[in-house]
Formats: structure tokens, sequence, C-alpha cells
């Protein structure tokens, strides 16, 4: 099952006041996964959308106790901590991050 969602950037982050197109994907067998649609340019997010997996709660930490929400709201912790290890993008984290 695939499901096209939306999530606002977080507020005070450079993602403030923007929106964000996301795709999920769910298997019966497999926690979901989630894909940025939109171009991001962030430390934590490939070019192709997907999330660095040392982030990822889906990946390390998924629980069938979380709800669509829960899985949403993970989506944005990237955006509002970027994280240089794992970066998938060196460059982002080094003009985003302020002690930089």
């Amino acid at each position: 099952m695939l499901w096209n969602t939306v999530i606002f950037g977080p507020a005070d982050t450079p993602f403030e006041d923007g929106t964000f197109k996301l795709l999920l994907t769910f298997d019966p067998n497999k926690p979901p996964t989630v894909k940025f649609l939109s171009q991001m340019f962030h430390p934590n997010v490939y070019a192709n959308g997907e999330l660095c997996p040392g982030l990822d709660i889906l990946q390390n930490w998924w629980s069938l106790t979380y709800d669509v929400a829960a899985i949403l709201t993970s989506s944005t912790t990237p955006d509002a901590q970027p994280d240089a290890q794992p970066a998938a993008l060196a460059l982002a984290y080094t003009i985003l991050t302020p002690s930089h």
C-alpha cells in the first residue's frame, strides 16, 4: 500500500515554512518505508529521497505500536537535528550546521 503525504518543516530550522511531499510504503511483513519526494538539501537525506539508515526509526527501532502520526513525526526529526554521522550530503551538513 502506498500513501502520498505532506509534512511541514519544523519551526526554527532552515526548513521552516516549507512543505515536503513524502511517499509511505506499507508492507505487512516489513516496517514501512519513508521517501522524500520533494527535493531535499539535507545531510541526512540522500539525493533519491531516502533517509540515512542510522537515523531512521523505521529501520532501527520499529514497533507495531507506531501509527502513521509517529511515522510522520519521525520523518521531521532529521530536519530539526542534522547529524554528521552518517551524513548523506556532507556539503549540506557543513552549510546547515551553525558550528561549521
